[in-house]
């Protein structure tokens, strides 16, 4: 088995961020044969101008799309989450933490149902906060929407990039 095709196929297979340890234990690999595998398929991926590129995000690895292509993909791909619900998961996530009440004053009462939607999908969390719940995005929400990191200033400046 080649070791490169096969961390390429768990990474193009895996919906979510994949550790080493996690791809070593599903294909028998070492850590070092799996790291080796990454970097080679990321040098080819770039060699070639792929719009695929091999993603670190935390201590995971996962495929994605370079930058420049992803509004490509969204003419193809169906959206998962809607407009409306996108707005909401941005505006959580730049002004995170949030509390719901202020969003539902800022952006409608909808909102509760979108907040309802992210927190079912794992892409924020919610935290009691009197009457109210105070909301973060997840680990999750970076690696669904490809943001190289998780702190607050890498999302904040991933949709200011985007905005």
């Amino acid at each position: 088995m080649d070791p490169k095709g096969a961390v390429e196929a768990a990474l193009f297979s895996s919906h979510e961020l994949l550790r080493i340890s996690e791809i070593a234990e599903k294909t028998g690999l070492g850590e070092e044969d799996i790291k080796a595998a990454i970097k080679k398929l990321d040098k080819e991926y770039d060699k070639r101008g792929s719009a695929i590129m091999v993603a670190k995000i935390g201590p995971g690895y996962i495929l994605q799309l370079r930058e420049e292509y992803v509004d490509f993909a969204g003419k193809f791909s169906e959206r998962e989450l809607s407009q409306a619900t996108l707005k909401v998961a941005a505006t959580i996530a730049y002004h995170q933490p949030i509390k719901q009440s202020e969003l539902a004053q800022n952006l409608g009462p909808k909102v509760y149902d979108d907040v309802k939607i992210l927190l079912d999908m794992d892409l924020i969390h919610g935290k009691p906060y009197g009457q109210t719940l105070e909301l973060t995005t997840t680990k999750k929400f970076s690696e669904y929407f490809g943001i190289e990191g998780v702190s607050k200033e890498a999302i904040r400046k991933w949709i200011e990039k985007r905005g």
